[in-house]
């Protein structure tokens, strides 16, 4: 892959799962199924271009205003998707980790992904990193909360911060910032997704549905990344 760019880290909103199920006059929860297999195919290609990165916006905290029977489901995909993925994650040397508040999921939910966590810990080559009951205003609000309480037990100085410093307060404060991030479905907007990390990333939009997206649509956006000025603010 050495015609293509280098990216270290990969954000993508997977959106579209609901107009695909629609386009195929299907229910909302094989539009899901089918997005599920995406992300399947996904990690079967994504990390050979570099990709040491790779997180997924998979249910944020707005998603529970959905109906009960499509967070059910989904609460369901995503249980059956952690075990059924679980050996061909350790096999590929991929470590799961999730960003967002996990306490806030269902109990099995949770205990599922502790687990795959815990048993892919060890894997240093790649990272899966799910976004999962996440807002990106929720982790800034969390992050003031954590730096407060330290405040007031004496532990760090009010003075002190900095971007630097709030960055540790965040969910996964050692994972770099994302250079790329890719929206399917063709909606132009952030819907509440890395709002901190997302600061200097080069942002994607295509029309693609998720259940759609493809190695070599993949290809097309590392080809237009390559091309971009990132210029951080400053100018060349």
């Amino acid at each position: 892959m050495n015609d293509l760019p280098e990216v270290k880290h990969v954000a993508i909103i997977m959106d579209g799962n609901g107009r695909w199920a629609k386009k195929h006059d299907l229910p909302r929860v094989e539009g899901h199924k089918k997005g599920a297999d995406t992300v399947e195919d996904l990690l079967t290609y994504i990390y050979k271009y570099g990709v040491k990165y790779l997180t997924l916006y998979a249910f944020s905290t707005e998603n529970w205003k959905r109906s009960e029977e499509e967070v059910n489901a989904l609460m369901s995909l995503l249980s059956f998707f952690l075990q059924d993925k679980k050996q061909k994650m350790l096999d590929n040397k991929i470590r799961l980790r999730v960003t967002g508040r996990i306490d806030g999921l269902p109990e099995e939910v949770a205990n599922s992904l502790r687990e795959v966590m815990a048993e892919t810990a060890k894997n240093y080559e790649y990272t899966l990193i799910l976004a999962l009951n996440y807002g990106g205003r929720a982790e800034i609000v969390d992050a003031a909360k954590k730096f407060a309480e330290e405040c007031i037990t004496g532990k760090i100085s009010p003075e002190s911060l900095d971007e630097s410093i709030f960055k540790q307060y965040l969910y996964l404060p050692d994972v770099p910032d994302p250079e790329l991030m890719i929206r399917t479905s063709g909606e132009l907007r952030l819907s509440n997704f890395l709002l901190w990390e997302l600061s200097y990333s080069e942002i994607f939009v295509t029309d693609t549905l998720w259940p759609d997206f493809s190695e070599e649509e993949f290809r097309r956006i590392l080809e237009n990344f390559g091309k971009r000025d990132r210029r951080f603010g400053g100018r060349k």
